[in-house]
């Protein structure tokens, strides 16, 4: 994450330098996405730094979620970025401005590199992340910027036709649109502690009765993810009659952990009997349970 920031916020003002030199909106577009490209890039560095200080009694999940807010923050300025972009190239259509080729071409094909590169770097790190994968969109956003300025730079030299610029500049929005889309609807689904793609949560008591031997039924069911890659459940567990307690609970989480990957469980013991009410917590499996009482 650093050193995509320190490379596109680098390369970030020489473009914006080039797109005022050639008249390019494509370039200065290009620029304005790699601004909040470098503003995404930080907060993702940010939030991984912060999200590895250790939980306290204030925020005893940590601050972890950090991660997942600023990759809600990315999708966020990506759909600005897009507004922005579709205002002037509305306003370029309608009022041609003319183009340096020369300079629009070099600086696109110089970005096109230093896109390649960063996107590179970035698919060392875990691309299922929602903030790696945040910042990946922005740069890949970037990277067709820089094909759409190259093309549109040809297109002039060869034609002189300079709509083409602002043109391909509102298809490339597009593209990013899509991608802001996507990343909101993962990134609020955290926020909101939605359950995580891909767990069945209304199958799940069902399967755990029919997988785990002791388990009577399963009730009070909630699934939903700390932060990306980390989902979390709480739920209700009756016994069958004869069943132990402790075993069947280690059998719950490791049949949680195994089957929808869910390593941070809570499970109550349902014993039928109020007066006689019987929890027993524990963290993931393997680890020392928690008291009963």
């Amino acid at each position: 994450m650093l050193i995509g920031f320190v490379l596109t916020f680098g390369f970030m003002i020489a473009e914006v330098i080039g797109g005022l030199l050639s008249g390019s909106l494509a370039l200065i577009a290009d620029a304005g996405h790699m601004l909040t490209d470098s503003v995404a890039l930080a907060l993702a560095w940010a939030g991984f730094r912060f999200g590895r200080r250790p939980s306290d009694r204030k925020r005893t999940f940590g601050y972890m979620r950090l991660e997942v807010l600023a990759g809600f923050i990315n999708a966020v300025s990506l759909f600005a970025l897009v507004a922005w972009i579709a205002w002037e190239a509305v306003g370029r259509f309608l009022d041609p401005h003319p183009i340096l080729t020369g300079p629009m071409l070099a600086v696109a094909v110089v970005g096109l590199v230093v896109n390649i590169i960063v996107f590179l770097v970035l698919r060392q790190g875990d691309s299922e992340h929602v903030n790696i994968r945040g910042a990946m969109l922005h740069v890949l956003g970037d990277l067709l910027g820089s094909v759409a300025a190259i093309i549109a730079a040809i297109a002039i030299y060869l034609t002189g036709w300079t709509p083409i610029d602002p043109i391909l500049s509102v298809l490339i929005s597009l593209l990013i649109l899509r991608s802001a889309w996507s990343l909101l609807k993962n990134s609020l689904q955290i926020l909101i502690e939605g359950a995580p793609t891909g767990i069945d949560v209304a199958g799940m008591p069902q399967a755990l009765t029919d997988a785990v031997p002791g388990v009577a039924g399963v009730d009070h069911v909630h699934v939903w993810s700390i932060t990306s890659g980390r989902p979390a459940a709480t739920m209700e567990v009756k016994l069958t009659p004869g069943a132990d307690p402790r075993e069947t609970l280690r059998a719950v989480k490791v049949a949680l952990n195994d089957t929808y990957g869910i390593g941070h469980s809570t499970i109550e013991i349902d014993f039928g009997d109020k007066n006689r009410d019987c929890s027993l917590v524990t963290n993931r499996p393997g680890e020392r349970k928690g008291h009963a009482h």
